[in-house]
């Protein structure tokens, strides 16, 4: 059976309930690592050309162009339009998801810090890891994961413990980032929980990034805000990164790595990328970094050896 057959059996074979993810082994834990640091950069290139296009702009562009580059992998694969159909109410659904998952990115940044964002945003493999347990067969986790679990939201926590007063405007982006997280959640929770469990990756993120440019590219033109973009080599270079790194290479392999390995494992590694978006945002936009972040950064990877180990 030559590869665009089995890739094309793949996309049509029904969900199996008996199909059991591994644990997490030293090659899962060394991408999400990879994955969790490409991650971690996201919110600083939204952020640091955001005045020459808006960060709604960035992710409606940046969708439709990672969608064109996995649309031609997924027919090199032997994935036609019709294995399309056999998954697109969850298609749809997590495409909604996604979408709105970077909506509330896209606002927030307007109002919080890019560090902020990155740590709210990745509340979702505490949501995801409840819902996992819940609903889909195999995921459950244990009582010392469940500590595990734990110490990783109380080290998050410590975190991003304010260092001062904050006004209002940084609140609600920190509340567009926990709203962030629960969409990311969802979005987990129904792959797992439908046919698209076992559907090939590209066809899962083209799902998510079809549904996301074709909602937003139009609120973006209607509100103004594609009219008043400013195309500077920065931004450029910003959108090319985003596009190619991020919404592309890194999101097929989290999609990838779904198919394979525990979710609810894999989610606690999203834990790393907030550590590394502060970073980030400290060293290229000269925001502030606290000692309770050192802190709690060193109670999250305890808790996520917890939970992987």
């Amino acid at each position: 059976m030559n590869n665009q057959s089995i890739a094309k059996t793949n996309a049509t074979k029904p969900m199996s309930g008996s199909f059991q993810r591994q644990s997490v082994d030293t090659t899962a834990a060394s991408l999400m690592l990879l994955f969790c640091l490409v991650l971690g950069f996201q919110q600083v290139a939204i952020k640091g050309v955001a005045e020459d296009i808006s960060p709604l702009v960035q992710i409606a562009l940046r969708s439709a162009m990672a969608w064109s580059l996995v649309g031609l992998l997924a027919y090199w694969r032997g994935i036609r339009w019709m294995d399309v159909g056999h998954h697109w109410v969850p298609g749809l659904v997590v495409g909604l998801g996604f979408a709105a998952e970077f909506s509330f990115v896209a606002w927030g940044l307007t109002y919080t810090l890019a560090s902020h964002m990155s740590v709210f945003l990745y509340t979702a493999p505490i949501f995801a890891a409840l819902g996992l347990h819940l609903w889909v067969p195999g995921e459950q986790l244990s009582i010392r994961q469940w500590w595990g679990v734990g110490l990783a939201f109380v080290g998050m926590v410590i975190a991003i413990a304010p260092g001062g007063v904050y006004d209002i405007d940084i609140l609600i982006g920190d509340a567009f980032g926990l709203l962030a997280g629960l969409s990311w959640a969802a979005t987990t929770v129904v792959i797992r929980k439908t046919s698209l469990s076992e559907a090939p990756a590209e066809l899962t993120l083209s799902y998510q990034l079809s549904v996301t440019a074709m909602l937003l590219l139009p609120i973006a033109a209607l509100s103004g805000q594609l009219m008043r973009a400013h195309f500077s080599t920065m931004a450029i270079a910003s959108l090319g990164f985003q596009a190619l790194i991020i919404s592309f290479a890194a999101l097929l392999l989290w999609f990838t790595l779904l198919r394979r390995y525990r979710a609810s494992q894999l989610g606690l590694f999203s834990f790393l990328a907030p550590l590394f978006g502060i970073l980030f945002g400290t060293l290229l936009l000269n925001e502030p970094l606290s000692l309770n972040f050192i802190i709690g950064g060193g109670v999250m990877l305890v808790g996520i050896i917890l939970v992987t180990r």
